[in-house]
């Protein structure tokens, strides 16, 4: 299946849309993303809160492969808006 707009494009046009939040559940948890569509910004407050991380904690586990990534809400679909 082809799409008339390029992926990059259509990750450009849905960014501006993206709530995302960065920290741990816990002191020893994953650095964990949280990331969700504007519209989904109620299910946020839901979820447990996250504690900050560092900047050092992020680099970290995104070089050891151990970030940890959530969608929050409904995923969209290519196409839709």
């Amino acid at each position: 299946m082809r799409y008339a707009r390029s992926v990059p494009d259509l990750l450009d046009e849905l960014a501006p849309n993206l709530l995302w939040r960065i920290g741990r559940a816990s002191d020893d948890g994953p650095v964990t993303v949280r990331v969700g569509l504007a519209s989904s910004a109620a299910l946020f407050g839901e979820l447990p809160r996250l504690r900050s991380a560092t900047d050092a904690e992020v680099e970290a586990a995104v070089r050891d492969s151990s970030l940890r990534v959530e969608w929050v809400g409904p995923r969209p679909r290519l196409g839709e808006r």
